[in-house]
C-alpha cells in the first residue's frame, strides 16, 4: 500500500509550543540571533485507505480552528534552516500509537501504521549556531536526525534472527580469558562473578553456556536486581569518631541478639534491615504484613467505611532510576514512576498518591557550562519533571509533593525517586505457594529492545564513552496500558484468583516470571512482540514496561483471561510451574535456557571488604548568610532565594495532586495556594462507600550535613521525615520507614565504603531510639561519573496513618495567634538527644490531638527563618517576634513551630505572634514578605516559569440568572449515568462516585478497542447502554495521551460513529437526557460541537475549541470558579455569584472562541461559569486562570443548558478534602443532574 504522508502547523495565535523553543535557544543556548522557530509535525501512514487518510487528516492529524495542514513541506526563505527529528528505532512513539488507535477507531478497519516526526524551521541562525540548536532538542540515547524524503514504505524489513549462540570454549577459558570475555560482552559482572559461572557450568551442567543464560545472569545478579554491593561481607571496620564507634557496638550487640545462634555475615544489607527485626522482637512491629513475595512494604491497618471498621493493607515503595533519566530524563522519569507503582501493585494495592524527590546540579548552570558527555542540568530536570509528571497525569495517580533537591554532586548523576502509597483490602490479597501445573500469565504490552540491559547499565559507574552506547537500556512508558493492569487489579474477584505476582521491571521476563516459583518453563514464542526480529535472548531480557507476571491455578485461567479482556488487557499464557526447581527458557522450540535454583539464588561470589570510616570534616558553609555585616533583611532575601529553599511552585504544578478525589492536603495551601506542605496527605481510596481513614508520606534529608557527616545526615534524615509526620498530625507509633541510599561507586576503595556504613549506623540508631523501623528501602550504588560523585545519600520516607479530623496543615491561619517553638536538644557532636527528641515529637503529638493548633510546621533545611516566612506565604499573614530570637536560619531537625489562637500548657517557647501585617519583625528589623516572597519566586522561574504575561484587558463579568429550571418530562427515582473508558480516561471512578453520592446509578464500561471486532462489539454495546441511560458523563483523562498532539481525539472519533451519533442525539432530544464532560470529557464536547452548539456537527474553523494553556505546560491546583449562569439543569442548585473552589489538571484549556460566539452564547446563558481571582473577578491573570480563556471563560453549555461542559474538575471533591485551601468545593452539579429527573 501507498504511504500517505501530511505536515500540521500550529496557526500562530496557538504555537506555544515553538515560542517556548525559541525562547529556550535565547535564554538557554543564548543564541539571540534566532529571529523565529516554527514546528511542523509530520505524520507517515500506512496500511490504510485513502479515503480513511483523508478523514484523519483534519479531524484526528489536525483541527481547523488551531492548525494549518500541508500536503508538502511549504516553501521556506533562504535564512531559514530546516531539519526534522524521529524516534530511534524501537522506542515507543506514543504519538504515532495514539495515532494509529484514533485511525482505527474511527474507521473501524485493522490498525495502520502510523510514524511520526518533528520538522523544526529555525530562521536567523548561522550553521555553527544550528549544530549547537540540534545538540539541544536532539537526545542521541533516544532520537535522532530524520531525512525530509519521502518513504516508500514504514515496514522495516525485519532479518530473521540467527538461533541463540552457545558460547563454544567457555569453559575452558583461563583469567584472562574471562576478563576479556566480560570486556567483549559489556558485562556488570566481575571476575569473581564470571569465575563462579564458569565453575557451575564446567562442573554442574558440563556444558558451554547460551549468550541467554550469560546475559540473563548477568542481569540477575546486578547490583540493580540482587543488591550485591549491599550483600558484600564486611570483615574489618575501622572507625576515627568515638560517636560512630559507640553507635557501631551497639550494632554488634544488637547482632548478638537478633541474630543468635545464626551465622549471618554483616553486611550493608544486615544493617539496613537489622532495625526492623530488632523492633519487631520487641513486640513494636505487630502491624507488619509479612510474605514471601517481593512487593512494597506492606502494613495491616484498620480503615473505617460508612462507619464500620475494615482491615486493609497500606504499602508503599520508594524506587529510582537515575541512570535512564540521567542520559534519557523524559523516559527514564516516567517509568521511575511506573515501576514504583506496579510494586505495591503487584501486592494487589490501588495505587492512589505518590511523591516525588529528585537531585540535580543547579539548573541554571548555562549551557555552554556543560560537561562534556552530559546533557545540560536545565535540560535533564524539565524533560524530566515532563516525563515523571506525564506518566503520572496520565495514569490518574495525584503526586501529593515535588521536591528537588541541588547539590553540585548530582552533576555526577541525576537521583530521580518517585515513592507511591497504595492500600487493598486484606480479604482482597490471597498468597499462595505457586504448584506444579499452575499456569503463569503475561498481562499487558508487548516486548521491544527498549530496556534491555537496564539493571545492568543501572548498576555501573560512566564515563562519556559509555554513556553513548546504553542507549538500548532506557525504558519508555506507556501509561494508559499500566492504568488498566490498575483497574483489573481494583475487582478483589480477579486479585482473589492471584497466588503470587510479579511486575516486569529490571530484567524482564528472566526476572519477572523466573522469579515466581522454583521451577518453570517459559514458552518465549508466546511473549507478545512490538515488532519482528527480537531473539530469544532480547525476549528474555527486555524491561519493556507496563507488564505484570501472574500465577493462577490453571482451572482459572479462563476466568481470568475474560476479566482482562473486559478491561481491554492483553493476557496471555506464557509459563507453566513445575516439580524441578529449574528455570527453563525455550525460543523456537529449542530450549535456550536450563539453570538450576539453587545456582542462580546465590547471587554469585561471595565478595568481602574492609570498611574505614574517616572523622568527619567541618566545611566551610559557603552558602552561609549568617556572616557580620550583613542585616537581617538581607539574610531573609539570601535565604529564602536559595536553591533548596525557593519556590518550586512551576514545579509542583504540572503534576496533577487532585486525581482520585482523596487529596487532603494540597501541595501549596493557604488562599494563595504558596505555603509549600512538608508532607503529602490522602483518603484511602474507596469505591464504594466513604472513609475518614487517610495515609502521610513525608521525607527527610539533607545533602550538605550528609556530605560532612553521612551519619549525622542520615540520622537527621530519619528524625526529619518523622518530624513532618507528626507536623501534619500523624503518630511515632504508627509509623514506618523506607529508605533510599544512593552512593558513589564504591568499588574495593574501603574509605568510600565507610560512606554507606555509617550513613547505615546512622538511620539504625535513630530507628532503635524513635521506635519507627525502616521495612523496606532501595538501593542505587553507582553515583559516579568519572571522579565526579553524588553526595553521600539516604533519604528517609516516613508512612503513617491517621484520620481526617486529626490532619493540621502548615500555613499560618489567622493575624494575631501565638506562635510557639518546640526544640530538642542537640549534644556537642550535632547529634540529637533522643530522650529530647522522643519527649518533643510526643508533646506536639498530644498538642495536635488536642485540636488547639491551628498550623504546624517542622524546620528544615534554613531553619525558623524559613519556616516563618512559608508558613506567611498562603495567606499573606506576617509575623512579629516577642523576644530576640538566635540562630534563626540554623537547621534544627526534629523542632517545630506551631500557631494556636490560646495560650497553651506546653513547654514550648512562646517566640511571638502572627500579624495580619505582610511582613516579619524580627530583632528590631522589619522585613516586608512581598519582596522576599519575590524573590522566593524568582529564583527558579528561569527554569521552571510560573508566570505568564496578563494582558491588560478588563473581563466581564457575566450574569444570566435563570427564572426557572427545566426538569425532565420523564420522573426517573435513580437515573442512569454511562460513563465510558477510553484508552486514557482516568476520572472514570471519581465521576461515579460523584453521581452515586448525588443518588444516581453509575455504569462504568470500558470502550475495548485491540481489535476491529471488538471496536464493532463496543460500538454496539455503547449504542444498547445509551438506550437505557439518562445521563452519559464523559470523564476527564487522556484520550490515547491526548495524542496525536491534541486532546480528546479518540473519544471524539468513537462519538462520531454514525450509530453512536444518532443514539447520543436521540437520548437528548427525544428523552430529555442530560450529558457532561469535565477536562478531557469538555474537550470532546467541544470538538464534537455538542457545546455550544447542541448537535454533534463537522466543526471548521469558526467554531470554538480548547488549545494548549498559554504557560505551555500541564497545570495543576485549585481555581475559583463563579456561576456566571445557572440556566442548565446541572447548575440549578447554584445561583449566580457563587464561588466554588474546585481542581483543575489540563495542559489543553484555553477556551478560544470568536467574539461574536462568546457574545451570543452570553446572550442565551450558555457561559455556565468563570474563573476569579481573590475578589471574585473574572480574570486573565496566570494565577487565577491557568489557562488563558477568552473572557475567563471555564464552562459552557448547550442552547438548551442540557449538556454541560467544563475544565474544572467537579467530581473532585468529598468531604475532608483540601484542607489547606479554603473555599466552597461543592458545586451541587451532580445532585442537579439527578434532581433534574426527579418531581
Amino acid at each position: 500500500m501507498s504511504v500517505y504522508r501530511v505536515y500540521v502547523e500550529k496557526k500562530t495565535p496557538f504555537a506555544v509550543e515553538a515560542q517556548g523553543i525559541l525562547s529556550d535557544i535565547h535564554n538557554s543556548l543564548g543564541i539571540h540571533s534566532a529571529s523565529s522557530v516554527r514546528i511542523l509535525n509530520r505524520y507517515d501512514v500506512e496500511d490504510i485507505s485513502k479515503e480513511d487518510f483523508e478523514l484523519a487528516k483534519n479531524t484526528i492529524f489536525s483541527e481547523p480552528q488551531v492548525d494549518n495542514v500541508y500536503d508538502t513541506l511549504p516553501c521556506f526563505t533562504q535564512g531559514e534552516k530546516v531539519f526534522a527529528v524521529q524516534f530511534l528505532p524501537g522506542q515507543f512513539d506514543q504519538r504515532a500509537d495514539s495515532a494509529a488507535q484514533c485511525i482505527q477507531l474511527a474507521a473501524q478497519n485493522e490498525r495502520p501504521t502510523v510514524a511520526s516526526a518533528k520538522v523544526y524551521v529555525i530562521g536567523g541562525v548561522s550553521e555553527e549556531e544550528l549544530v549547537r540548536i540540534k545538540a539541544n532538542l536532539i537526545n542521541p540515547v533516544e532520537s535522532m536526525e530524520a531525512s525530509l524524503e519521502e518513504v516508500q514504505t514504514l515496514h522495516t524489513p525485519f532479518e530473521e534472527p540467527a538461533d541463540v549462540a552457545v558460547l563454544q570454549g567457555f569453559c575452558d577459558l583461563d583469567e584472562q580469558g574471562l576478563r576479556d570475555f566480560i570486556k567483549t560482552y559489556g558485562l556488570a559482572m566481575d571476575l569473581g562473578d564470571i569465575s563462579f559461572c564458569q565453575k557451575y557450568f564446567k562442573e554442574t551442567e558440563q556444558r558451554d553456556p547460551t549468550i541467554t543464560e550469560i546475559r540473563m545472569i548477568d542481569t540477575y545478579w546486578s547490583d540493580h536486581c540482587r543488591h550485591t554491593t549491599f550483600s558484600t561481607q564486611i570483615e574489618n571496620v575501622s572507625i576515627e569518631s568515638d560517636y560512630i564507634k559507640d553507635a557501631y557496638n551497639e550494632y554488634l550487640q544488637l547482632r548478638e541478639t537478633v541474630h543468635a545462634g545464626k551465622n549471618k555475615p554483616m553486611t550493608l544489607m544486615d544493617l539496613a534491615t537489622i532495625g526492623a527485626k530488632a523492633l519487631k522482637k520487641k513486640g513494636l512491629l505487630h502491624s507488619l504484613d509479612e510474605s514471601e513475595e517481593i512487593n512494597a512494604c506492606s502494613v495491616k491497618i484498620k480503615v473505617d467505611v460508612d462507619g464500620e471498621e475494615q482491615d486493609w493493607l497500606l504499602q508503599f515503595k520508594n524506587e529510582t532510576h537515575n541512570h535512564p533519566t540521567e542520559i534519557e530524563p523524559f523516559g527514564g522519569a516516567a517509568t521511575c514512576l511506573g515501576g514504583a507503582i506496579r510494586d505495591p501493585l503487584s501486592g494487589r494495592a490501588y495505587v492512589y498518591q505518590a511523591m516525588r524527590v529528585t537531585g540535580a546540579a543547579d539548573p541554571l548552570t548555562p549551557f555552554e557550562d556543560t560537561i562534556k558527555g552530559k546533557l545540560p542540568q536545565k535540560k535533564i530536570v524539565t524533560t524530566a519533571a515532563a516525563g515523571y509528571s506525564s506518566y503520572g497525569n496520565q495514569i490518574g495517580l495525584a503526586t501529593g509533593q515535588v521536591n528537588e533537591i541541588y547539590h553540585p554532586g548530582y552533576v555526577a548523576k541525576r537521583m530521580e525517586v518517585g515513592a507511591v502509597v497504595g492500600a487493598v483490602p486484606a480479604e482482597n490479597v490471597i498468597r499462595e505457594e505457586p504448584a506444579a501445573g499452575d499456569v503463569v500469565i503475561l498481562l499487558g504490552g508487548k516486548t521491544g529492545r527498549d530496556g534491555c540491559g537496564g539493571a545492568t547499565g543501572s548498576s555501573k559507574s560512566h564515563n562519556v564513552e559509555s554513556l553513548s552506547s546504553c542507549g538500548a537500556e532506557v525504558q519508555k512508558g506507556n501509561p494508559p496500558e499500566e492504568r488498566k493492569i490498575q483497574r483489573l487489579f481494583r475487582n478483589g474477584e480477579v486479585t482473589r484468583m492471584i497466588k503470587r505476582c510479579n511486575d516486569f521491571g529490571a530484567g524482564g521476563v528472566s526476572v519477572a516470571i523466573g522469579e515466581l516459583a522454583d521451577g518453570l518453563k517459559i514458552n518465549l514464542d508466546m511473549v507478545p512482540k512490538k515488532y519482528d526480529g527480537l531473539d530469544g535472548t532480547e525476549l528474555a531480557i527486555s524491561e519493556s514496561q507496563e507488564r505484570m507476571a501472574v500465577v493462577v491455578a490453571k482451572e482459572n485461567v479462563e476466568k481470568f483471561m475474560d476479566a482482562a479482556d473486559k478491561e481491554n488487557l492483553r493476557a496471555t499464557v506464557v509459563a507453566q510451574v513445575t516439580e524441578d526447581p529449574r528455570l527453563v527458557m525455550f525460543w523456537r522450540e529449542k530450549k535456550i535456557v536450563d539453570l538450576s535454583r539453587a545456582f542462580l539464588n546465590s547471587n554469585g561470589a561471595a565478595k568481602y571488604t574492609d570498611v574505614i570510616v574517616k572523622a568527619a570534616e567541618k566545611k566551610e558553609c559557603d552558602h552561609c548568610c549568617c556572616k557580620n555585616g550583613v542585616s537581617v533583611a538581607e539574610r531573609f532575601e539570601k535565604v529564602m532565594s536559595d536553591l533548596n529553599v525557593c519556590s518550586q511552585k512551576g514545579l509542583s504544578d504540572r503534576f496533577d495532586s487532585t486525581i482520585g478525589a482523596n487529596t487532603v492536603v494540597m501541595p501549596y495551601g493557604g488562599e494563595r495556594q504558596l505555603t509549600p506542605s512538608q508532607a503529602m496527605v490522602a483518603k484511602i481510596p474507596m469505591r464504594y462507600g466513604e472513609t475518614n481513614t487517610c495515609s502521610i508520606m513525608a521525607w527527610g534529608f539533607n545533602p550538605y550535613i550528609s556530605e560532612e557527616c553521612p551519619f549525622r545526615g542520615a540520622m537527621l534524615a530519619v528524625v526529619e521525615s518523622i518530624a513532618k509526620v507528626i507536623a501534619v498530625g500523624g503518630s511515632r507509633e504508627k509509623c514506618w520507614l523506607s529508605f533510599q541510599e544512593y552512593f558513589e561507586k564504591i568499588g574495593n576503595d574501603p574509605e568510600k565504603w565507610g560512606k554507606p556504613f555509617q550513613a547505615l549506623l546512622g538511620a539504625l540508631k535513630a530507628q532503635l531510639e524513635l521506635g519507627c523501623a525502616a521495612i523496606g528501602g532501595k538501593d542505587s550504588m553507582s553515583g559516579s561519573f568519572e571522579d565526579l560523585h553524588v553526595p553521600p545519600t539516604l533519604i528517609s520516607f516516613a508512612v503513617s496513618a491517621a484520620k481526617v479530623q486529626n490532619i493540621v496543615s502548615n500555613e499560618f491561619k489567622q493575624p494575631n495567634s501565638k506562635v510557639y517553638l518546640l526544640t530538642p536538644d542537640y549534644d556537642e557532636n550535632g547529634l540529637p538527644v533522643f530522650e529530647s527528641v522522643r519527649k518533643v515529637f510526643d508533646h506536639m503529638e498530644s498538642l495536635i490531638a488536642s485540636g488547639k493548633v491551628k498550623a504546624a510546621a517542622t524546620l528544615g533545611f534554613k531553619g525558623l527563618g524559613e519556616a516563618i516566612c512559608k508558613m506567611g506565604f498562603g495567606n499573606a499573614i506576617g509575623f512579629a517576634a516577642e523576644k530576640k530570637l538566635h540562630h534563626i536560619f540554623k537547621p534544627a531537625y526534629g523542632s517545630f513551630v506551631f500557631e494556636a489562637c490560646e495560650e497553651l500548657d506546653t513547654f514550648a517557647e512562646c517566640i511571638g505572634h502572627t500579624t495580619a501585617e505582610y511582613a516579619v519583625s524580627v530583632n528590631g528589623e522589619t522585613i516586608d514578605l512581598a519582596q522576599i516572597q519575590k524573590a522566593w519566586e524568582a529564583k527558579l522561574e528561569p527554569v521552571y516559569p510560573m508566570i505568564t504575561k496578563t494582558p491588560n484587558i478588563i473581563v466581564p463579568t457575566y450574569a444570566y440568572e435563570a427564572q426557572q429550571h427545566a426538569h425532565s418530562g420523564v420522573t426517573v427515582a435513580q437515573p442512569r449515568v454511562l460513563i465510558p473508558v477510553f484508552p486514557g480516561t482516568n476520572c472514570e471512578y471519581d465521576t461515579a462516585r460523584a453521581f452515586e453520592r448525588a443518588g444516581a446509578k453509575a455504569d462504568i464500561v470500558v470502550i475495548r478497542n485491540k481489535t476491529s471486532e471488538q471496536i464493532r462489539e463496543s460500538v454496539q454495546l455503547i449504542k444498547e447502554k445509551i438506550a437505557q441511560t439518562q445521563i452519559i458523563a464523559i470523564p476527564g483523562g487522556f484520550s490515547g495521551g491526548d495524542e496525536p498532539e491534541g486532546s480528546a481525539k479518540f473519544i471524539a472519533s468513537f462519538f462520531r460513529n454514525p450509530q453512536i451519533t444518532e443514539a447520543v442525539m436521540d437520548m437528548l432530544k427525544n428523552k430529555d437526557g442530560l450529558m457532561c464532560g469535565i477536562c478531557n470529557g469538555f474537550q470532546a464536547l467541544v470538538k464534537l460541537g455538542l457545546v455550544p452548539f447542541g448537535e454533534i456537527i463537522t466543526t471548521d474553523d469558526t467554531c470554538p475549541t480548547l488549545t494548549y494553556n498559554l504557560i505551555n505546560r500541564h497545570q495543576s491546583g485549585l481555581v475559583r470558579t463563579r456561576i456566571a449562569s445557572n440556566k442548565s439543569p446541572w447548575l440549578m442548585h447554584t445561583n449566580v455569584g457563587d464561588i466554588h473552589t474546585i481542581a483543575i489538571s489540563h495542559g489543553e484549556g484555553r477556551f478560544v472562541a470568536s467574539e461574536e460566539m462568546v457574545r451570543k452564547m452570553a446572550e442565551n446563558g450558555q457561559i455556565a461559569t468563570q474563573y476569579v481571582d481573590l475578589d471574585g473577578n473574572p480574570t486573565l491573570d496566570y494565577r487565577f486562570n491557568p489557562n488563558g480563556s477568552i473572557d475567563a471563560i471555564e464552562g459552557i453549555t448547550s442552547p438548551d443548558g442540557r449538556v454541560f461542559g467544563k475544565m474544572a474538575h467537579s467530581e473532585r471533591y468529598t468531604n475532608g478534602l483540601y484542607l489547606n485551601v479554603n473555599g466552597e468545593k461543592d458545586q451541587k452539579m451532580f445532585a442537579g443532574a439527578v434532581d433534574y429527573f426527579r418531581d
